[in-house]
């Protein structure tokens, strides 16, 4: 019988499936440039058209010359009780029915490839949700989430910590028993789980599983942090203008900025409202420059661009000390040098919160760091360095582990549905 895993990402998702041989298929999805295993957890919506997610959606938007909206990173709100709903197109759409559009789309491009999918899955969530403060944030959220998925079709699920379906992913490759600390960086949250692997270890249980926490720290935050002090003082952080009546200089409003260090929110400013108000202070601004640069970004709805620029200036400092964000989009013309210590320097509140909530998570299972067999990490910030030497430091370099960085989670969800806890 197949059982199904379902990885429901705030960047990316993936569907994998296990057969009666054991072994684990993953779902393929089509697109422009070819095919690939994650969907990207994207919605497109045009005037008057269904939306579509994924990879399609991707492509319709840059069809369309930006027109329309793009909305991602849903599931970041799930604990968020002040984000009910936003309005597409003069239509009401609530965070439910958001994601239950994006299951929808996932679900339909999956059966292209494995045919029917059926009702059960094993579905991952983090240790803790992005904003989630209490037990009743995460009740909220587990809530959202099981209406969402019961809504594609999914209304018999069990939900499994996203760090512990990596380490039945990791497990799948061993022939000897370990402890393991798995650590998977996602877009919104960084999850650890110690958990005892292994021949020996697969029929304990839950037992296995020495401990688990996490933080709503990842890629989206490390992306923030560069769009904060790389890109948005050349959109017009910290420009002033003259008030109406000429006798104040004043601070362009720090909100806008807190809406750009999200590239999702972008679409939130471009109201007519706000293009107004905009455009009134560029034009008593002693220097409009950069007032006139973040309206061209608004007006021509050029967030996705402007944060895959910033996601290639990231790439590019885990494998080199310096590197140039660059963005062009006629007559916006971007380009900004940034070091791999200056970059580091942003991010090190960040990292300190992350290396707190691994050693919070060892001192609370008991486990010294001498006892770790191997740290296995998974996801796309593992590849940053800042964030590598949190265990490096900890556990030394030779027991550091990686792969499957978009899969492992949908792979091990898979396992954990055809082999149990």
């Amino acid at each position: 019988m197949r059982r199904i895993g379902l990885d429901l990402g705030t960047t990316n998702s993936a569907i994998a499936v296990t057969d009666g041989g054991g072994g684990v298929r993953l779902a393929t999805f089509d697109h422009a440039a070819g095919s690939s295993e994650t969907f990207r957890s994207i919605l497109y919506f045009a005037a008057g058209d269904k939306p579509v997610g994924g990879p399609r959606a991707i492509d319709r938007y840059l069809e369309a010359a930006g027109e329309g909206r793009l909305i991602q990173s849903m599931k970041s709100y799930l604990a968020d009780a002040t984000f009910q709903a936003t309005n597409i197109f003069g239509r009401t759409t609530t965070l439910v029915d958001l994601l239950a559009v994006l299951l929808r789309e996932l679900r339909a491009s999956a059966e292209e490839r494995l045919g029917p999918l059926g009702s059960r899955a094993v579905v991952g969530r983090p240790v803790h949700f992005v904003t989630e403060r209490d037990e009743e944030d995460e009740t909220f959220a587990l809530r959202r989430l099981e209406q969402a998925l019961a809504a594609a079709g999914w209304d018999d699920v069990e939900l499994e910590y996203e760090p512990v379906a990596a380490a039945h992913f990791y497990e799948s490759k061993l022939d000897h028993d370990e402890l393991v600390l798995v650590a998977d960086f996602g877009g919104g949250t960084s999850d650890f789980s110690l958990v005892r692997v292994g021949p020996g270890r697969k029929d304990g249980g839950a037992e296995r599983i020495l401990g688990s926490d996490g933080v709503g720290i990842a890629g989206d935050a490390l992306d923030a942090r560069l769009m904060q002090k790389l890109v948005a003082p050349k959109l017009g952080q910290g420009t002033t203008y003259r008030s109406i009546m000429g006798d104040k200089e004043l601070p362009v409003p720090v909100w806008i900025y807190a809406r750009l260090l999200r590239w999702h929110h972008l679409s939130f400013l471009k109201s007519k409202k706000n293009i107004e108000m905009l455009e009134g202070m560029a034009s008593q601004a002693a220097d409009d420059t950069t007032l006139r640069a973040l309206l061209h970004v608004l007006e021509n709805d050029l967030g996705y661009h402007l944060y895959r620029a910033i996601e290639q200036t990231k790439i590019a400092l885990s494998n080199a000390d310096e590197a140039v964000f660059r963005f062009s989009d006629s007559p916006l013309e971007i380009e900004a040098p940034v070091t791999r210590r200056a970059f580091e320097e942003w991010i090190e509140e960040d990292m300190s919160k992350m290396a707190a909530c691994v050693d919070r998570l060892l001192a609370r299972a008991g486990v010294d760091a001498r006892d770790v067999d191997q740290v296995f990490m998974t996801g796309g910030s593992s590849f940053v360095p800042a964030v590598r030497r949190i265990f490096e430091t900890r556990f030394g370099a030779a027991r550091m582990r990686s792969g499957g960085e978009l899969v492992s989670v949908a792979s091990g969800l898979a396992l954990r549905a055809a082999h149990g806890s």
